[in-house]
């Protein structure tokens, strides 16, 4: 085995580890804390990461970044909401139609996103968020306005009363898991292959017969699907929606949590949307400007480990590993026959 399949391997053992490390914590949150206050805050995790995750499939693995991923959470907020509220459905068909208006629209705002590239795909994405923020805002009639939507309840899948702390966490923490579980084989997959490699190398891929546009349509749309999934714990956790769960605060804060775990990876996401909803919940508290906080935290990321944490993390494993002993490169000696020959 050579030095790069070494490496490769170590950085493979290294996520393993971090993945299995997190499902570990996750799992006993409810019995170490024993306080409503800090499950609850596990359960914001758990929402959060299902945001990132979902945004990181378009970020990190096709290379499209965006900035109104929020929009795809509101949207699937408020159709359930206003479908339980106004025409009183049940949870079950509301959330079926939420899913489906959301992934649809998220197909149609690819159509029109990926006319672009780069900087003008990312200022289209910024438009279209704003554009859904702004009917939030205004249409009184269907959304409430500023007011929003309230009077919502939660769900009782099987019996199993979500308005208990810990039911409501354990109920997230599965939904994430599968979510997680399906992107994992999904970008694992010759499909993903693909995505990737229309981000690395699109003018090679389409040479190959690949078409490039057709792979980043419904990795778009699917990512916006994976963001209505989230949508729907939002609105089941707030029994709230607002304009706020569109704007572009909460669309840039996504996309910090992919930044920050470190994009193309599975386990990166995760824990940024952590430290972000830590930082804002349990920092604020003792830290006035925990923003500033946010903003020195992010800071350091990107100086000292510019790929986000897991990748860090699995550069940090690997040096361990070996000691933090450079690598001696073999001196080639060249032999007769070859001496002559051009490199």
């Amino acid at each position: 085995m050579n030095a790069s399949s070494k490496a490769d391997s170590s950085r493979r053992t290294a996520k393993r580890v971090l993945a299995l490390g997190l499902l570990a914590l996750a799992l006993v949150v409810p019995f170490v804390v024993g306080n409503d206050y800090y499950i609850n805050i596990g359960s914001q995790i758990a929402i959060a990461a299902l945001f990132a995750l979902s945004l990181n499939l378009a970020v990190g693995y096709a290379g499209l970044t965006s900035l109104g991923h929020a929009g795809y959470l509101g949207l699937a907020s408020y159709t359930s909401a206003w479908l339980m509220l106004n025409l009183g459905w049940s949870h079950l068909p509301a959330a079926l139609a939420a899913l489906l208006l959301t992934t649809v629209m998220a197909g149609l705002f690819g159509l029109i996103a990926l006319r672009a590239a780069g900087l003008s795909f990312l200022m289209i994405t910024l438009a279209l968020g704003q554009i859904l923020w702004g009917v939030a805002y205004r249409w009184n009639g269907v959304t409430g306005g500023d007011n929003g939507l309230s009077g919502l309840s939660r769900p009782a899948p099987f019996g199993v009363d979500l308005n208990d702390a810990t039911h409501f966490y354990y109920f997230a923490l599965l939904v994430l898991f599968v979510v997680w579980g399906l992107i994992a084989i999904w970008v694992r997959s010759p499909f993903g292959a693909t995505i990737q490699g229309t981000r690395d190398q699109p003018r090679r891929m389409h040479a190959l017969g690949y078409d490039v546009w057709l792979i980043r349509w419904i990795t778009f749309t699917v990512s916006g699907f994976f963001g209505a999934v989230g949508g729907l714990l939002y609105v089941y956790y707030q029994q709230f929606i607002s304009p706020h769960s569109l704007s572009l605060a909460n669309s840039a804060e996504m996309l910090l949590m992919v930044i920050a775990g470190g994009p193309a990876t599975l386990s990166g996401p995760v824990l940024g949307a952590a430290l972000v909803v830590l930082l804002k919940n349990v920092a604020s508290a003792y830290v006035d400007r925990w923003i500033m906080l946010l903003g020195f935290v992010f800071i350091f990321i990107v100086m000292f480990v510019p790929g986000g944490i897991v990748p860090g993390f699995a550069r940090l494993s690997a040096r361990f590993r070996r000691g933090d002993k450079p690598v001696e490169k073999p001196t080639v000696v060249p032999s007769a026959r070859t001496a002559g020959e051009a490199p």
